[in-house]
């Protein structure tokens, strides 16, 4: 994989082939019921091991965001500006990500977005991004 493609290892794959195929998914600990995002091995809020992927609705809320008009590492540099952005899923975590198909003058703290999937350079590995929810 290139360096701007994600490094899928054992751990995280399930992860990238459920975003090649257009679903998001998140770590979900089956000993509190608390889903976390990033993917981790245990859960950051008891500590439990018992986590499993689930399924995210792929709706989420702007939580904030900021415009990036340089960024010199590949492939960032040939997207410039473009929005990073922090959003609150609605199964609760906060993620980091991009939002696509919204003029900045049009973003809002609050405003409901929902997950698009970006191919990546890469057969078969593919981005979760965020847009405007449909209406």
């Amino acid at each position: 994989m290139t360096a701007a493609t994600p490094e899928a290892d054992a751990f995280t794959r399930p992860y990238w082939e459920a975003a090649a195929k257009g679903r998001l998914l998140v770590r979900h600990c089956a000993a509190c019921d608390r889903p976390h995002h990033y993917p981790r091995e245990f859960c950051p809020y008891c500590w439990s091991e018992d986590v499993h992927w689930r399924t995210a609705s792929g709706r989420a809320t702007l939580y904030t965001w900021s415009v990036v008009h340089r960024n010199d590492l590949p492939p960032f540099g040939d997207r410039v500006p473009y929005v990073a952005a922090v959003v609150d899923l609605a199964e609760g975590p906060r993620m980091m990500t991009e939002i696509v198909g919204c003029p900045e003058a049009e973003l809002r703290i609050g405003m409901e977005l929902y997950v698009t999937f970006r191919p990546g350079p890469e057969d078969g590995v593919s981005v979760p991004v965020f847009g405007p929810a449909p209406r």
